[in-house]
């Protein structure tokens, strides 16, 4: 039986899968960054919801990176989590 790590790495290989992978690095970065967060405070999807006045089916897809979040529904996540919001600018 293959691993999904295994079939990555023979994935990333290939310029294009490379191109694509690399494209996402900072939805995958704020995905972990809100998990981390989340994991840290150790709460459920459920309890940040609940004190982000939102469904947990909400905090499920924020999480995922199906939506694109608002600085203002970052604040309200960080604030949920007991963390601090920081944006920045980093030269490429």
């Amino acid at each position: 039986m293959t691993k999904i790590a295994d079939l990555h790495a023979k994935w990333m290989e290939k310029p294009t899968y490379k191109a694509e992978y690399d494209a996402l690095e900072e939805e995958f970065a704020l995905m972990a960054a809100l998990l981390k967060a989340r994991t840290q405070a150790h709460l459920t999807q459920e309890q940040v919801a609940e004190r982000m006045a939102t469904s947990q089916a909400t905090i499920a897809r924020l999480e995922s990176g199906k939506t694109k979040p608002s600085t203002r529904t970052l604040e309200r996540y960080a604030q949920a989590t007991g963390t601090r919001l920081q944006i920045s600018f980093i030269p490429v």
